[in-house]
């Protein structure tokens, strides 16, 4: 569960938009005065995903190609990707979560520029990536409004798989006057306005120490644009599949208390603790080696690993959508994306074809009957669906492992993920994730299931 702080904190300082490729200085532009996520209106919507989202992603040589490079070069192979060739620079960063300023090579990939089938109001980009020590990534998102108007290079995350060379960080109080990034999402500030993004790029720096030859591998880098209309509630969808899928049951509840500088364990690790159900889902999972860090007197060590390697240190927390996603694909052939969908119609289609999912949600406790608590935010795994079209969910907010398992109403549990607006316990009108998700998958997937996800727009 998260935190009962808004996901979304509005500060007072200025952007942190960057200004160049590699570069990593930044100049200031005044903060939109717009309220968080859990204030105001996001996208979700009842209509078909074709309407209202669209998912698109980069991950073939001929991707990799057609993109335009500096100091980078596609590899082929049964999983192409891109990777530092030769530097098109150096530069200084300066991490502010350490104090520390190091020197770095660098190299850029730029996407083509992309028109999105659904003018946006949101945008979360993904990308499924390997960050040996000595190396990390940047990446960068950057559009065309309706107006005609363009959008500096924003921010939309600094990665690394592990934390020894720099702190994963997102970047708030990035700001243009029209759009604003809340930690992992690009959101128009005034949607009534009719203001959309119309295009977009990404942009991939790609860094690495001075004077080594280690490399970055990028396989995926996408985003998810939508504009779904407001809604407190949702039509029911009929059901149509009884089916669950055996999925490992963790609860975050069972390290409370746990890894204080990873945001303490319990309601905070809800995002990493369904990670990893799902990682291990799909039969991966970390080594003995990568656990040894982990107090041995800790139950799971697994969730405790992966709190610490989706840890966003500027959200100071684990629930940052994009770094969930990639600290899924670091293990061997996987792959993730964050999206949204549209109805349990869609979830269903995916539990037919094996691939479970992980979605947020939030509601007051009388809203989600044997759920036994409230939240502003949270996050757990569906795994199934019962005979009468009951919602089987893998809810990590459990005080076992063993009682993880919930059935949920129908009605009620796709009424708190799809819609986009709700009233708090205060009476205040808040906002709703409007059908977020994680979708994580094999490289290698079935007929079936690659059939489900080009249903979503997702390869």
């Amino acid at each position: 569960m998260a935190r009962p702080t808004s996901r979304r904190t509005v500060l007072s300082a200025a952007i942190a938009a960057a200004a160049g490729a590699g570069a990593l200085s930044s100049s200031a532009v005044p903060a939109a005065a717009v309220p968080p996520r859990d204030a105001r209106a996001t996208a979700g919507a009842r209509r078909s995903a074709a309407a209202t989202v669209d998912n698109h992603f980069w991950t073939s040589y001929t991707d990799w190609r057609c993109g335009t490079a500096s100091g980078v070069r596609a590899v082929s192979g049964p999983r192409p990707g891109v990777v530092i060739a030769s530097p098109a620079g150096r530069t200084d960063y300066s991490d502010p979560h350490t104090g520390q300023t190091a020197a770095w090579e660098y190299a850029t990939w730029t996407s083509p520029v992309h028109t999105a089938r659904v003018p946006a109001t949101e945008v979360i980009a993904s990308w499924n990536a390997q960050t040996p020590a000595g190396t990390w990534l940047q990446v960068e998102l950057r559009g065309r409004y309706s107006d005609a108007t363009e959008t500096p290079w924003f921010v939309m995350g600094r990665w690394a798989a592990g934390d020894g060379d720099i702190k994963r960080t997102s970047l708030d109080d990035q700001t243009d006057g029209k759009a604003t990034i809340w930690t992992d999402t690009f959101s128009v500030d005034d949607a009534a306005s009719g203001l959309r993004l119309r295009t977009y790029q990404l942009r991939l720096t790609l860094y690495r120490k001075p004077g080594t030859s280690l490399t970055p591998t990028v396989w995926r880098i996408g985003a998810m644009a939508s504009d779904v209309p407001d809604r407190f509630t949702v039509p029911a969808s009929s059901p149509g599949l009884a089916r669950e899928l055996p999925v490992p049951r963790y609860s975050q509840n069972t390290h409370v208390g746990q890894y204080p500088e990873y945001d303490n364990g319990g309601e905070a690790w809800c995002s990493p603790t369904s990670s990893q159900m799902i990682v291990e889902y799909w039969g991966r999972g970390p080594t003995a080696q990568d656990l040894a860090w982990v107090n041995p007197e800790f139950a799971d060590p697994q969730v405790c690993h992966a709190a610490r390697f989706t840890f966003d240190h500027q959200y100071n927390g684990c629930g940052n959508w994009p770094f969930n996603a990639a600290y899924a694909s670091t293990y061997s052939d996987m792959n993730a994306v964050v999206t949204r969908l549209s109805s349990l119609a869609d979830l269903e289609s995916l539990i037919r074809a094996g691939i479970p999912a992980i979605t947020s949600q939030s509601f007051l406790k009388e809203e989600l009957t044997g759920a036994g608590y409230g939240t502003s935010g949270h996050l757990m795994t569906v795994i199934g669906f019962t005979a009468d079209g009951d919602v089987i969910a893998n809810d990590p907010a459990s005080p076992s492992n063993e009682a993880v398992r919930r059935v949920y109403k129908r009605a009620e549990w796709e009424t708190i993920w799809l819609r986009t607006k709700r009233y708090n316990a205060s009476g205040k009108v808040v906002s709703g994730t409007g059908g977020v998700c994680y979708l994580y998958w094999p490289e290698r997937p079935t007929a079936a299931q690659s059939k489900a996800l080009a249903a979503l727009g997702i390869r």
